[in-house]
């Protein structure tokens, strides 16, 4: 779900971001292996509530009025770097974006990964002018490799009537020294808003399962699933971290970022997404409550939305926490002292620090914050997204249809 972490959520100039790129973007290991940097984007100003929106429209949640308000408020506008964000102390976590080469010779493009969709789409030269807002644009007529795929269109569309849709070409594309071929680079014809104001993020690139790509009328292979017959091992691992740059590898598992050993469980892709059940959660240093809790793991959503009686359980144990209608979630006193979350899948717990829940201010005073740990009831699907993510190592093996979660130094 790429889209706004998947299909949902974030933002920022991308001449400042641009200058972080080292020339070389990736790292050939040894022979099927391959190793790239994410980029953090120092620019993107995080926002509670638009990350909640952001996973609603991506999963069809419901968004009311008052979530749109909060969403349109100017402290909203600075979150989508159109304007100053002086309620925000920090940087934090809302978007991690790649650099990616496309092309014949290289063009690089900083793309967000999103195992939650499954288009590898892009601002290019056919974007309108009037939809570019200096993002770094993907230039077909200038690679030699380049391809039109006669007839072929796609066309993401969300639950509040944003989208992105254009036609496609086959390029060469490389991650970290891994290069496919004749990948399906989806060129956008027209992007909403929401894209045009995320002016560091050049697309997305989705590691779902390539049965929900959007491509007609032949549906086309994600990057990975391209990949895999070229991987020593057919996984892909997430390092995401804290207000860090963290690392996407291909085809080996590096055991030196991680702590304990990984527990697999199986993955359910009846829905073309990493799905997956969580066996029992706790709150601070009580013990783990059994109870089967499935989601999806997905870096392209911000938040961790899980079932109401868990956050019931969560926010009983913070002193002043509370719904606030006028932001669509759980907020709290920035001062409360934050419980750890924990949540068990198979024999391994992982901990999401308290300070990981405490998402950012929502005010100018900085005395109400929004909590990383949201309800996920009107979405209709629980999302572990990066709050839960960047608390874990997370192995997707595409080749055993499983999930590998383990504990690491935070």
């Amino acid at each position: 779900m790429a889209v706004l972490s998947t299909m949902m959520v974030a933002l920022a100039a991308s001449s400042a971001l641009g200058s972080t790129i080292p020339p070389r973007i990736g790292t050939i290991r040894s022979p099927g292996t391959f190793s790239v940097q994410q980029v953090h984007n120092p620019s993107y100003v995080k926002h509670g509530p638009t990350e909640l929106f952001k996973a609603r429209r991506k999963h069809g949640g419901n968004i009311t009025q008052e979530l749109l308000a909060a969403v349109a408020s100017p402290s909203s506008k600075a979150a989508n770097g159109t304007g100053s964000a002086t309620n925000t102390p920090q940087n934090g976590d809302a978007e991690y974006l790649t650099p990616v080469s496309i092309g014949t010779p290289p063009q690089v493009l900083n793309l967000d990964f999103d195992t939650g969709s499954s288009d590898l789409w892009v601002f290019s030269t056919e974007t309108p002018s009037r939809e570019v807002n200096g993002q770094t644009l993907y230039k077909p007529a200038s690679s030699s490799s380049a391809k039109k795929l006669s007839g072929a269109t796609w066309r993401i569309s969300y639950g509040d009537g944003s989208s992105s849709s254009g036609d496609v070409f086959t390029d060469v594309v490389s991650i970290g020294g891994l290069t496919v071929q004749s990948q399906a680079v989806e060129s956008a014809k027209s992007v909403s808003g929401e894209f045009t104001q995320d002016s560091a993020s050049s697309g997305l690139l989705g590691l779902a399962f390539s049965s929900i790509n959007t491509v007609q009328p032949t549906q086309q292979k994600t990057f990975f699933d391209n990949a895999l017959s070229s991987l020593s091992q057919p996984v892909f691992t997430a390092d995401l971290k804290h207000n860090a740059p963290g690392t996407y590898n291909f085809g080996f598992i590096d055991d030196s970022l991680h702590t304990g050993s990984i527990a697999y469980t199986p993955v359910d892709n009846s829905q073309g997404f990493w799905g997956f059940t969580a066996t029992g959660y706790g709150v601070g240093s009580g013990a783990i409550k059994q109870a089967s809790i499935s989601g999806i793991a997905d870096t392209g959503t911000t938040l961790l939305l899980l079932p109401s009686e868990v956050i019931d359980a969560y926010y009983s144990q913070v002193d002043g926490a509370q719904i606030s209608q006028s932001v669509g979630g759980v907020v709290f006193p920035c001062d409360a002292n934050l419980p750890d979350f924990k949540f068990a899948v198979g024999s391994t717990t992982i901990t999401v620090p308290g300070e990981f829940i405490n998402f950012q201010p929502i005010d100018e005073t900085g005395q109400t914050c929004f909590g990383g740990l949201q309800d996920s009831s009107d979405i209709g699907v629980n999302i572990f997204g990066d709050v839960a993510l960047k608390s874990a190592f997370v192995v997707f093996d595409g080749g055993n249809n499983r999930l590998g979660w383990a504990t690491k130094n935070l």
